[in-house]
């Protein structure tokens, strides 16, 4: 994470005092916005943990969501190479775009693992869902036990795909292995990114 004494040594002469500052899921990795930021805005950035920019239009400092609510939560701030940009990994609140769109990029070819974070987040609203209507809200609804049964059915299902060399079976079963294990997680209340986090450390 960026110091407050690390901004002084930012090239804001190079930029004309507007920084340009890329809004990045911190989950799902999807790029989410593009905004500018003076020393101001970046100092309070950090201050209030919200996403701040100065705003081109307004000539005013403006925190992302302070109309709409839908606050970018900062996780990480980093400059890049040549101290003339910086990167944000953010948790939105919400969508990011005015327009209602998660990402103010709208893309049909986002990165396929994207939408891993984004049904994870989908599962995570089931959670208060009404039972009669949703399969999810209804696997949270009979607890734990039948969430960890599914996953050990599916897992089974898995494996005689597998055996059997029967790819179309492997991938319609491995799908519902990841659904049914991102509920349990969702369950238990264990982040997708704690056992991202577990893969890394053991990678390392």
């Amino acid at each position: 994470m960026i110091t407050n004494e690390q901004i002084n040594q930012l090239d804001w002469k190079k930029v004309d005092g507007l920084m340009p500052a890329i809004i990045q899921d911190s989950v799902s990795g999807e790029v989410l916005m593009l905004g500018y930021m003076n020393e101001e805005a970046l100092k309070t950035t950090l201050e209030i943990g919200k996403v701040t920019f100065f705003s081109r239009t307004k000539q005013r400092l403006w925190t992302k969501g302070e109309s709409s609510e839908n606050y970018l939560l900062v996780q990480e701030i980093t400059k890049d190479c040549d101290n003339d940009s910086l990167l944000i990994t953010a948790k939105p609140c919400g969508p990011t775009c005015h327009l209602g769109t998660d990402s103010c990029f709208v893309t049909e070819n986002k990165p396929a693992l994207t939408f891993i974070a984004q049904l994870d987040k989908v599962l995570e609203e089931r959670k208060t869902a009404d039972p009669e209507i949703s399969y999810t809200a209804s696997l949270f609804a009979r607890g734990t036990k039948r969430c960890a049964q599914k996953v050990g059915e599916e897992g089974v299902e898995v494996a005689l795909a597998a055996v059997a060399k029967d790819r179309d079976e492997l991938v319609n079963e491995s799908s519902d292995l990841l659904y049914h294990l991102l509920v349990l997680l969702q369950k238990e209340d264990v982040p997708l990114t704690e056992v991202v986090q577990c893969l890394e450390n053991r990678h390392k």
